[in-house]
């Protein structure tokens, strides 16, 4: 008699456990959080870069008429290209430094008859900033003339006739 009810209660646990196990759901916000001394703060985490990196000085190098390639050019082969819309370009780059939040740039080209006719995201083409920087790239560098700093048997055997290269 002991030995049938430590046996129905065994079964009864087992089965209490095999359902409670089934009951619990999938909820929205179980997201795998990795380990638990991740988000400690001496923890190192590598910072992750993804995607195009575009500058705001990339930007305004590009002008509204540019063809598509022009553009791959400038900024570099998309991201995102759309076979269902070829007309739209999407450039996005995110970046998570350590345990501070992702960042998010994105950048989406629009374009007719094969020309730039739109440009949405966090920058704006700029003409005058892109003319600015041009004119501080540009340098005037001053070349000095020519000096004969050859040696004195390269001289003599030059003045000799035997021709010798340097």
């Amino acid at each position: 008699m002991q030995r049938l009810v430590i046996l129905s209660s065994i079964l009864v646990l087992a089965v209490a456990l095999a359902s409670s196990g089934c009951a619990r759901g999938k909820r929205q916000d179980d997201r795998p959080s990795g380990s638990m001394l991740s988000n400690l703060p001496f923890v190192y985490k590598m910072t992750v870069q993804q995607g195009n990196i575009i500058t705001e000085r990339m930007v305004n190098q590009v002008q509204f008429g540019m063809n598509p390639e022009q553009v791959r050019f400038l900024l570099g082969t998309p991201l995102l290209t759309d076979m269902f819309h070829t007309n739209r370009w999407d450039y996005i780059y995110t970046i998570r430094r350590g345990h501070q939040p992702m960042e998010i740039k994105r950048l989406t080209l629009w374009f007719e008859d094969d020309q730039l006719v739109s440009i949405e995201g966090f920058a704006q083409p700029d003409s005058a900033a892109a003319l600015a920087a041009l004119e501080e790239e540009t340098q005037v560098v001053e070349v000095p003339d020519w000096r004969d700093d050859r040696g004195i048997i390269t001289r003599t055997l030059n003045a000799v006739g035997v021709e010798t290269t340097d």
